[in-house]
């Protein structure tokens, strides 16, 4: 109230109640990869995080799929490769060697030509999974290579950012191993010791292999560390999805494309068919990555039908070469399933017993004693699964951080709601940083606090029957400062929340009990 000098009447109006706190936005992934292009009406966005809420936005911004090839080779020569890389006898790499398709008494092997980029099919995986608003950052194009030192720019670039809550680097699985550890270090650092604020959904390196032939999860365990465990989980295996269609692809997706016409003219050589036909479908094969075309030729997309129509090996390899794209990561669809259950039951509901879209089948199947392995293991790193079961498609059977033995974060619920609890109020208490330190800022602020608190409660995402039970609110001198406290300008809250944690373990006892008629 101001000192008043002029006679007159003045009104003077009060505040009735506290401010509020606003409940922050606890489903905005941020993704980090490659993309076709990055650009805004010609502005660039190579490095920055920008904010799209759709595929169709993603395509307008960043582009569309990269054009992955495969070079069809004998599985002998792959395998004669693969010893003379690994020093291993070409019996046994030859047993290594996993077929694709057999043409004549050969069998072939599709090998991937240049780096796989994950980022363009997870993110349609994202969507396809209750995805909606989130941040990419484009770190390169399809014809650069993936590089860890670009990624790890890609995660400073979020430093800047308040909004994402969550982080998603599915081309990280196209690193080195030792350089995608470190890439995933850096993630968890990034989210558990600078900004505290976000939440790192990691894959398993290899993870669409056994466990236990090939060591994968023993060796993400043993190469991961040990530092803010609690801001990240992990999900294995990789997951077999329907997000590439066949036709989708054609014979460009083939590198060595004189190596197909051999096998298919061999194949039509070799068939039942008159000698016209033969010729015909020889001509239409002939035409495979002729440019430009002649007015009597087919287009790529008509001759693309024609092949799948009258070359079975065709379409074989077409199938197998979607076999392959459709293999992904989990993470970016555990984002979306993260988004779709904090927008219906909230972010204090565990993100586990959900099934995925758009997903035919884990890459592993997964039996109870493998999974015990996975969920409790005295390293504590648990790794969700996800599973298959009759009658109810591919469920995510797991709702773990990599914190798995610790029983304040072993739950990814619990740590994702701490997180939106701590960053709403303090954003809503920075409005009093300056304030007098007195008894009257003090109540103010304890109860706002305490209503959000309520009604965070009442929509069940605090356990106890009573708000009493389900969280206090202690400040002021005497309870949480001291005189010392208020003469160095601080202010201290303390804040008590008894937050709900899963049913993870559901046992029911069953006992005979005497005939009583």
């Amino acid at each position: 109230m101001g000192q008043y000098k002029t006679p007159g009447v003045y009104i003077v109006e009060k505040s009735a109640f506290p401010n509020s706190v606003v409940e922050v936005a606890t489903a905005v992934p941020a993704f980090i990869g490659y993309t076709e292009r990055a650009n805004n009406k010609g502005k660039s966005l190579l490095n920055k995080a920008w904010r799209i809420s759709s595929m169709s936005e993603f395509i307008s911004f960043f582009g569309g799929p990269p054009k992955t090839q495969y070079q069809i080779s004998e599985i002998a020569a792959a395998a004669a490769a693969k010893a003379g890389k690994g020093g291993a006898a070409p019996a046994a790499a030859a047993a290594a060697v996993e077929s694709d398709f057999a043409s004549g008494d050969k069998e072939y092997v599709l090998e991937l030509q240049g780096a796989r980029y994950f980022l363009y099919h997870s993110m349609m995986l994202f969507f396809q999974n209750g995805g909606g608003a989130c941040y990419v950052v484009s770190v390169g194009g399809y014809t650069d290579n993936i590089e860890k030192p670009k990624l790890n720019a890609g995660i400073d670039v979020l430093l800047k950012e308040q909004e994402p809550t969550m982080v998603v680097i599915p081309d990280a699985m196209s690193l080195a191993e030792p350089d995608c550890i470190a890439l995933q270090q850096a993630a968890l650092s990034h989210c558990g010791q600078v900004m505290k604020n976000r939440f790192a959904i990691l894959d398993v390196f290899d993870g669409y292999k056994e466990a236990q032939d090939s060591g994968c999860i023993e060796k993400f365990r043993n190469d991961l560390g040990t530092n803010s465990l609690d801001f990240a989980a992990a999900y294995y295996p990789w997951l077999n999805t329907s997000i590439v269609q066949t036709g989708d692809l054609n014979f460009a997706n083939i590198s060595n494309a004189d190596k197909l016409q051999e096998l298919l003219k061999a194949e039509v050589d070799g068939s039942e068919l008159d000698d016209k036909k033969k010729t015909e479908i020889n001509g239409k094969i002939a035409e495979i990555g002729v440019t430009p075309k002649t007015a009597t030729m087919s287009t790529d997309v008509d001759l693309h039908k024609i092949l799948t129509a009258v070359c079975p090996l065709y379409k074989s390899i077409i199938e197998s070469i979607k076999l392959k794209l459709n293999l992904l990561p989990p993470s970016a669809g555990m984002a979306g399933v993260y988004t779709m259950v904090d927008n219906s039951r909230g972010v204090w509901k565990a993100p586990a017993n959900v099934s995925l879209n758009a997903v035919i089948s884990p890459a592993v199947e997964i039996t109870n004693a493998q999974q015990e392995d996975l969920n409790v293991t005295t390293a504590g790193k648990s790794i969700n699964a996800i599973r298959t079961f009759i009658g109810e498609g591919t469920l995510v059977w797991g709702a773990r951080t990599l914190d798995g033995n610790s029983l304040d974060w072993n739950y990814i619920n619990v740590r994702r709601t701490m997180i939106m609890l701590e960053e709403s109020i303090r954003l809503a208490t920075k409005a009093y940083v300056f304030e007098p330190n007195v008894s009257s800022t003090w109540v103010t602020i304890k109860s706002m606090i305490s209503n959000f608190l309520t009604s965070i409660w009442k929509r069940g995402g605090l356990a106890g029957a009573t708000p009493e039970d389900a969280f206090g609110v202690f400040v002021g001198l005497g309870e949480t400062m001291t005189p010392q406290d208020i003469l160095d300008g601080m202010l201290k809250v303390t804040v008590l929340v008894a937050l709900s944690r899963p049913a993870e373990f559901i046992e029911i006892t069953f006992q005979q009990q005497m005939q009583k008629s």
